[in-house]
C-alpha cells in the first residue's frame, strides 16, 4: 500500500497511507487513480522515568537506550465510513481519530490497560466451560491463552517462560493421531470462542475469510464475505457458545445487504424484497459476481443469513430484536423468495434457474453442467425462512399480514426433499450423475444442519439417506468441510463418525508446503483450507 511514516515529537511514529480506489491495471498512470480508503497507524512509546533515552533516527525511527522498560501503544484508524459512503466522500480523518484514541488511553498504566482487557475479554470467555479430560497438559507458545487475573508489577516475571516440561502446540497436533489427547479438543473448541471474541464485536466489521488475521495485500478470494457457507460458519459458535453480542456485526451487515439487495432484486429480477448472491465484500455487494455460473449464480446467500436472525431469537427470546431487526429483514427476504418461486411440474413451487453451490453434474447429453432447477439447497433454505417468518408472525401478532398469508399458502407446495436411486439425498431436482462424489460442499444436507427440516425424530427415511450421503461424500475436504460433516454426523446422533471428523482435522500443516494438504491445522491452531481460512476454527 502507498504509505509514509514520520516521527512526531520524541516518542511517536505516525504512519499514513491509502488503499487503491479500484483494482488498477499495472500500466495505468497515477492520474487515473480514484481516491481509496485512507488509513493511519500511530505507535506511541513510553519508557521508564528514572533512566533511559529515546533517539530519533532519520525522522522515521525511534531508538531506546538504557531504559528499564518500554511500553508500546499502537492505535489505528481508517476513513471507511460504512458501505454506502464512497472513500472520496468520507469526512473521517484517520489521523485525528487515531490521535483521539491514543489520548483516551495515554494516561492509563500498562497494568490498568491489561486489567481492562481482561475484564472485557473474560466477561465473555468465562461463560462457557468444557471439560473432556481429567487434566490438561501445559502448553508453550507465543503467549498463554489463560492469563493471570492480575499481572505482576515486575514485567520480567510475567514474560518469563515456565521451566516446566512443556510441549509445543504443533507437537501436540502432530501427536494427536496416536494419543488423541481430549484436552487438545477442548483447547481447539475454546480457541474458536477466543477468535470470535477477538474479531467480531459491536461496532466492528463482520469476520471475513481470515477473521481479522489476513497477512496479505491481496488475500486468497479477496478475504471477502462468501455467503454459501463461509460467513455463516463464522457465526455458528455465537449462540451455542454463549457469545450473542459477537453476532451484532453480522446483523448490521445483513441490514446493509438488504439495502443493496433490494436494488439487485429490482434490477436483476424485477422482484420485490431483497436478495444477495454468493460473493460479497465490505461494501455489501449483493449482485452476482463475475465468473462461472457454478458459483456466481446463486441468489440464496441473503436467505441463508436470515436463518441466523430467527436462531438468535430462539436463543435469546429478545422480542424487541425480533420485532425491530429480524422481522423486517425476514419480510423482505420472503417477498423476494415468493417472487422468485415459479410453478413447476405437478403444481410444486420451484426455483429456476438454480445451482448447488460450486458443484457440477452430468447433463442428459453427457456434458458437465451446473444450472438446473430447484436444487435441494435452494428448497431447504426457503423452507427454513418461511418457517421462521410464520413463527415470528405468531409471536408478534402479525398472522394476518398479507406476506404471512402468502407464505402459508406457498409452504405445502414447496418441492420436497427427495431420495436418489442409490439411496442418498438428491442434490438436484433430477437424479443427475455426479462427476465428483467426494465434493467438498454438502449443500444438499442443509436441511439436516444448520437447518431443521431433517431430524432423527421426525424424518427417519431422510436421515437414513443423509447417512448414506455423508458416507458417499467421504471424509476428505478443506477444514470447513470437515467441521460441517462433524456437525451433520452429530445431528444424526452418530458420535463415532462425528469424532472421526474431529480427528481428521488434527493434521499438522506445513505452511511452506501447504498445497500438499487438504484441511488440517497450522502450528498456532489456525485451520487450513489451504490456505489459512478461519471458518473451520469457528465451526
Amino acid at each position: 500500500m502507498h504509505h509514509y511514516s514520520y516521527v512526531k515529537g520524541e516518542n511517536q511514529i505516525i504512519m499514513e497511507g491509502s488503499c487503491p480506489g479500484k483494482r488498477i491495471p499495472p500500466k495505468l498512470n497515477a492520474d487515473g487513480n480514484p481516491k481509496g480508503i485512507q488509513f493511519t497507524a500511530i505507535l506511541n512509546l513510553q519508557i521508564s522515568n528514572s533512566r533511559g533515552v529515546v533517539h530519533v533516527l532519520d525522522g522515521r525511527k525511534l531508538k531506546v537506550e538504557g531504559s528499564d522498560w518500554a511500553i508500546l501503544l499502537l492505535v489505528s484508524s481508517s476513513s471507511f465510513d460504512g458501505p454506502f459512503t464512497k472513500p472520496i466522500d468520507s469526512k473521517k480523518d484517520p489521523t485525528s481519530d487515531s490521535l483521539s484514541a491514543l489520548k483516551s488511553i495515554n494516561n492509563l498504566s500498562y497494568t490498568d490497560l491489561y486489567a481492562r482487557h481482561l475484564d472485557d475479554y473474560q466477561s465473555l470467555f468465562h461463560r462457557v466451560s468444557l471439560q473432556l479430560s481429567k487434566s490438561s497438559k501445559r502448553v508453550s507458545g507465543n503467549g498463554p491463552l489463560h492469563m493471570k487475573k492480575h499481572m505482576a508489577n515486575n514485567n520480567d516475571l510475567f514474560f518469563k517462560r515456565s521451566e516446566d516440561d512443556t510441549v509445543s502446540t504443533a507437537e501436540r497436533v502432530k501427536s494427536f493421531k496416536t494419543d488423541e489427547d481430549p484436552s487438545l479438543v477442548e483447547l481447539l473448541f475454546q480457541y474458536g470462542r477466543y477468535l470470535l471474541i477477538s474479531c467480531s464485536r459491536p461496532g466492528t466489521q463482520v469476520a471475513n475469510l481470515q477473521g481479522i488475521w489476513n497477512k496479505d495485500i491481496e488475500p486468497p478470494w479477496d478475504g471477502a464475505q462468501h455467503l454459501n457457507i463461509n460467513l455463516q460458519m463464522n457465526y455458528w459458535p455465537a449462540l451455542p457458545c454463549n457469545l450473542k453480542e459477537c453476532q451484532d456485526p453480522l446483523f448490521e451487515y445483513i441490514s446493509s445487504l438488504s439495502i443493496n439487495g433490494s436494488k439487485t432484486a429490482k434490477v436483476n429480477y424485477e422482484a420485490k424484497g431483497w436478495v444477495a448472491h454468493q460473493v460479497s465484500d465490505i461494501w455489501a455487494k449483493t449482485s452476482p459476481d463475475r465468473g462461472q455460473a457454478v458459483w456466481a449464480l446463486w441468489p440464496m446467500g441473503g436467505a441463508w443469513l436470515c436463518t441466523h436472525l430467527w436462531e438468535h431469537y430462539t436463543y435469546t427470546m429478545d422480542k424487541d430484536f425480533l420485532k425491530n431487526k429480524a422481522y423486517p429483514l425476514l419480510e423482505g427476504c420472503s417477498l423476494f423468495l415468493l417472487d422468485w418461486l415459479i410453478e413447476g411440474r405437478g403444481g410444486y413451487l420451484e426455483t429456476n434457474p438454480s445451482t448447488s453451490p460450486e458443484h457440477m453434474f452430468i447433463d442428459p447429453d453427457g456434458k458437465p453442467a451446473s444450472v438446473s432447477y430447484s436444487s435441494t439447497m435452494d428448497m431447504s433454505i426457503i423452507k427454513e425462512v418461511f418457517s421462521a417468518i410464520i413463527s415470528a408472525a405468531e409471536i408478534l401478532g402479525k398472522n394476518e399480514d398479507g406476506i404471512v398469508q402468502k407464505v402459508r399458502e406457498a409452504q405445502p407446495r414447496l418441492l420436497p426433499t427427495r431420495i436418489a436411486r442409490d439411496g442418498s439425498i438428491m442434490e438436484w431436482a433430477v437424479d443427475f450423475e455426479d462427476p465428483e462424489i467426494h465434493h467438498r460442499h454438502v449443500s444438499h444436507l442443509f436441511g439436516l444442519f444448520p437447518g431443521h427440516t431433517i431430524t432423527v425424530e421426525k424424518t427417519s427415511d431422510l436421515c437414513k439417506a443423509a447417512d448414506y450421503t455423508l458416507y458417499k461424500r467421504g471424509e476428505e475436504g478443506p477444514g470447513w468441510s470437515t467441521v460441517w460433516k462433524t456437525a451433520l454426523w452429530a445431528r444424526l446422533h452418530n458420535s463415532e463418525h462425528a469424532y472421526r471428523m474431529v480427528k481428521h482435522l488434527f493434521d499438522l500443516v506445513d505452511p511452506d508446503h501447504e498445497s500438499n494438504y487438504e484441511g488440517g491445522l497450522y502450528g498456532n491452531l489456525f485451520t487450513s483450507h489451504p490456505p489459512f481460512q478461519i471458518d473451520a476454527n469457528f465451526g
